[in-house]
């Protein structure tokens, strides 16, 4: 069931909104960003080995501010990780996920996100996707 008419005005739709896929946490991850309205697309990426969903949705949305930079557009974000948008804000991640073999690459990922925040700034909003009043976001990849 999709969100109320009320909620319906809440939402911006013309925007991406990004969501992460895991198979355990932590485990393998993937996310993906989709047009708000249509639930198109518009990017992927994944599986990375092992990751963490909060890692997942913070390395979404910074892909999706990147972008959206590249198209100079400064569409909105959602996200419905506080979390992940609280490391984005603040330019870095609390995760207790251990730097080693297993998640070289998730952490490649992350410190090359991190490098993006502190040498680009954006104009985007980035807001919390209510769920549970608007249900799940688009992007969600439906394994709960």
């Amino acid at each position: 069931s999709g969100p109320t008419a009320a909620a319906s005005s809440a939402i911006d739709y013309d925007s991406i909104s990004v969501d992460v896929g895991t198979r355990g946490n932590p485990g393998p991850i993937e996310y993906k960003g989709v047009d708000t309205r249509t639930g198109e697309v518009l990017f992927a990426y994944g599986p990375i080995r092992k990751g963490t969903n909060n890692l997942g949705e913070f390395l979404a949305i910074v892909h999706a501010l990147a972008y959206l930079k590249k198209l100079g557009s400064d569409k909105t974000v959602y996200s419905d990780s506080r979390t992940a948008i609280k490391w984005v804000k603040e330019k870095s991640v609390a995760t207790n996920l251990a730097r080693d073999e297993s998640t070289r690459e998730v952490w490649t990922l992350v410190d090359r996100a991190l490098q993006w925040l502190q040498t680009n700034s954006y104009k985007n909003k980035l807001l919390k996707w209510e769920t549970t009043e608007w249900g799940e976001i688009k992007a969600d990849y439906g394994r709960k």
